[in-house]
């Protein structure tokens, strides 16, 4: 089984990275939680990745498949273990790099670059060992990486790499110093004060995660002085150093597998995601795998809710309100209506953030999720009028609407938030008709916050969601947003109430 890619189970795929955020991402705050699963992992640049959605079912479950894997905290945790030796290896290369005017401090740096590399291989093929991983990449890796582990090629790398190590490990030797001069010799059963001064000092060393003391195993920072005593040992030394600068020479250029370094990168594309899941879930949240379709536009989802607020209000412990929404048959057009700041636009997020984020293969917020494929994502909410544009609110919207109805397929996704509030309700409610009549005609999906109740019966095509109050207070939102005629009852009661004008404080106010 042929592997090149944790990412993409075609070649064509991963062609171009998109670079440039995409237009929805700020609508659906997507930036928001993009800027928060990737704030870790700023030296992956893994941000193009969640950029970039895939265009296929199958290309979506080869990602789904390998997430799925991954919830097992065994597997992913040795993931992340040999993400740290590659981390380590990078380092240690740096530091090869901020010393090369000294050669075997250079040299040695390198050697540990190399060490850490053989043992972040060497943990990966311990946990595919260890985890019986079922899907279609994580398997192919794992028989890349045993053909890789078994070549000839690895195997003279390690041998090579612990040879030299051994060899400088070995090493014995004094330094004296006196009256200003440091002369460096061999040991030959001199007086040893390291041991003294290693128990001395103990107390001072790093420990590990279990509290154990950890030895030191990497070259010191290094100056004239220390370069001199060096210099000195590679002449008391000169087998282990000229094996050491013939590992240099011979390894520089090419002891990385492509492969594996394309690995490491594109796995922190999961691992990311799922660090930043594990801290919704904890707080009783779900996410699940979509089932995504190509053909069929009937969508389901239960439980669901924008995952930019449900991670604002971790912070605050404040609950958040899932929702529910299907669409069946003819179906394509969700018509929100209600009170205001009653969640209707968070709705119309939560529509557009689930759908992007089921095209990049990932768990999405909710339960029992069924998906269409959208080709792409358009997106139109208020913003406040920009007076350098030289246009009107009205205008603004008209022009923007133009370029999504010109854009927009069937295919697509279009998420729209309180069109036309600007102008009045007559030129409002022409003007949404006409552009209700042209998405109709297209059969793309559509959510649709609106002001304009009678958008909810336009059509077969369309369906009301109603933004409810609760019954015994209706001026207190419940944020549940449901599947319900809209009859704008529950709002005006709302406004009544607000501005006590109604029957029953009117009479009160006479009364007075």
């Amino acid at each position: 089984m042929l592997f090149h890619s944790i990412l993409f189970r075609n070649t064509t795929e991963a062609l171009t990275e998109i670079q440039k955020t995409p237009a929805s991402f700020r609508d659906l705050n997507l930036d928001q939680v993009i800027d928060a699963v990737t704030t870790d992992w700023t030296g992956y640049n893994i941000r193009p990745f969640f950029y970039s959605p895939l265009t296929d079912v199958n290309s979506i479950t080869y990602r789904q498949e390998i997430f799925q894997d991954l919830e097992d905290a065994s597997f992913q945790q040795s993931i992340r273990r040999f993400s740290v030796q590659m981390q380590e290896m990078r380092k240690s290369l740096s530091k090869a790099t901020e010393f090369s005017e000294f050669q075997y401090a250079a040299e040695r740096w390198f050697l540990c670059a190399v060490e850490c590399y053989i043992a972040g291989i060497t943990i990966l093929s311990q946990a595919f060992g260890s985890s019986p991983v079922k899907s279609e990449g994580l398997t192919a890796l794992r028989e890349y990486l045993n053909a890789y582990i078994n070549s000839a090629n690895f195997r003279e790398l390690s041998t090579e790499t612990k040879r030299c190590s051994t060899a400088l490990s070995s090493i014995q030797y004094c330094v004296l110093l006196k009256d200003g001069d440091i002369a460096v010799s061999r040991y030959n059963d001199d007086l040893d004060y390291s041991s003294a001064v290693d128990y001395a000092f103990a107390r001072f060393r790093p420990m590990d995660g279990g509290g154990r003391r950890t030895p030191r195993h990497k070259p010191p920072d290094m100056n004239h002085v220390q370069a001199q005593v060096l210099g000195r040992l590679a002449q008391l030394y000169p087998e282990a150093f000229a094996a050491l600068s013939q590992f240099h020479s011979s390894h520089c250029r090419d002891y990385i597998d492509e492969t594996v370094a394309r690995f490491d990168r594109e796995i922190q594309f999961y691992v990311s995601y799922l660090t930043f899941l594990d801290k919704l879930r904890r707080s009783g949240l779900t996410f699940s795998r979509p089932q995504i379709s190509q053909s069929s536009k009937e969508i389901r989802c239960h439980n669901a809710f924008d995952i930019a607020l449900a991670h604002h209000l971790l912070g605050q412990r404040a609950k958040v309100v899932p929702n529910d929404f299907h669409l069946i048959g003819t179906e394509r057009i969700l018509v929100v209506s209600g009170p205001n700041q009653g969640g209707k636009t968070t709705f119309a997020r939560m529509c557009g953030q689930m759908h992007f984020l089921a095209r990049l293969g990932c768990p999405v917020p909710g339960t029992d999720v069924n998906l269409f494929l959208t080709d792409h994502i358009f997106t139109h909410f208020e913003r406040r009028e920009d007076i350098r544009s030289m246009r009107g609110k009205l205008q603004e919207d008209l022009v923007c609407v133009r370029h999504i109805l010109d854009r927009a397929t069937s295919q697509s996704l279009i998420v729209m938030n309180e069109l036309f509030s600007s102008t009045t309700i007559t030129d409002a409610s022409y003007l949404s008709t006409k552009i209700m009549e042209q998405i109709s005609q297209l059969d793309a999906l559509c959510v649709w916050v609106t002001f304009l109740e009678e958008l909810a019966s336009f059509n077969t095509k369309t369906v009301s969601m109603v933004g409810t109050v609760d019954p015994e207070n209706p001026a207190v939102r419940t944020y549940k947003i449901e599947r319900q005629p809209a009859n704008g009852l529950a709002y005006a009661l709302a406004l009544a109430l607000k501005h006590r004008v109604t029957y029953g404080c009117l009479r009160e106010r006479f009364r007075g």
